[in-house]
């Protein structure tokens, strides 16, 4: 290790310290030189004062963190990102802001945040009542398309609509269970396959290329898609960078596809898993987040005597 980095406290907000990312940044902080602690999120209490808010873990204030690392789950982003918020309070530096993980949690309004900076996307419609599907699905070219919930995660919720009958017949699903949606062009020469970019800082440190299983759209991994290593172009990797930074994501998993207009973003996720692209880059992504926490924390030592 550098003589120097200096030796910090940082939490890493899971619920499971088992899981293969939680494990990887509590040992990539170790080999840097730092304590590393794994806190259950649903398991923090709040004392919410405008003169000394805390975070309470298991009957102790968690006030000598320097910083912490967020691993939100989709399910838990509400109370998740409230914990997060205190932290900010507390001027514990975020390695993922609270208001960036709401964003990117919102499919409409990143989607819509993304599109007022720039970003490139698959032309997307979104409605409320169903009689006016038809025109959704003239929006995006006709079918196929891709109909997604707004709640879905890791391929979940995602359909691939062949014929406009189709379409409107899920279109008409969804909507009698209450479901919002969104109808998205299904960009053809993409073939089943897409990017994953991971985003720390202002630049891409690893990337890979996903390809869905035989008779299958979606290439998640969980999906059973797999992975291999990819060299992005230029162009991909400012539109990934551009993508996290947009939404205020310091660290991201920017999903693209290759179209023939160019780079498109299909989604940009905040709580990147590590297992797929560390195994299909042969990166270190957990070093370099630590690196950028320890570039941006400063000592707990010397926020005590500020107010927030």
């Amino acid at each position: 290790m550098s003589t120097q980095v200096r030796p910090m406290k940082i939490g890493v907000l899971s619920m499971d310290p088992g899981l293969y990312s939680t494990q990887r940044l509590v040992e990539a902080g170790l080999q840097r030189g730092h304590t590393v602690k794994v806190i259950n999120y649903l398991r923090c209490y709040m004392d919410i004062t405008a003169r000394r808010p805390m975070v309470m873990y298991q009957g102790k204030p968690l006030d000598d963190l320097d910083a912490v690392i967020p691993r939100i789950g989709a399910s838990r982003t509400f109370y998740g990102t409230a914990v997060v918020r205190q932290f900010e309070m507390m001027q514990v530096f975020t390695a993922i802001e609270s208001q960036a993980i709401s964003r990117s949690r919102d499919k409409l309004r990143s989607l819509q945040i993304l599109a007022r900076a720039g970003v490139e996307l698959p032309v997307t419609g979104f409605a409320h009542h169903i009689k006016d599907s038809s025109g959704l699905i003239e929006i995006v070219g006709g079918a196929p398309l891709v109909i997604k919930l707004l709640e879905g995660t890791q391929g979940l919720g995602v359909v691939l609509a062949e014929t406009k009958s189709a379409a409107q017949s899920v279109i008409e699903a969804f909507r009698g269970l209450d479901a919002n949606i969104l109808v998205q062009q299904f960009v053809k020469e993409a073939k089943g396959e897409d990017i994953r970019a991971i985003v720390v800082g202002r630049r891409v440190v690893a990337a890979m290329h996903r390809k869905a299983p035989p008779g299958e759209f979606r290439s998640n991994l969980h999906r059973g898609g797999t992975a291999n290593p990819i060299k992005l172009k230029p162009e991909e990797r400012r539109i990934a960078v551009k993508a996290a930074r947009t939404l205020g994501l310091n660290i991201a998993g920017v999903d693209l596809l290759r179209s023939s207009q160019g780079p498109l973003v299909l989604e940009v996720n905040s709580s990147p898993g590590l297992e797929g692209i560390e195994k299909a880059s042969n990166e270190d992504v957990a070093r370099a987040i630590i690196k950028f926490v320890e570039s941006h924390a400063k000592p707990a030592r010397k926020r005590r005597s500020t107010r927030y």
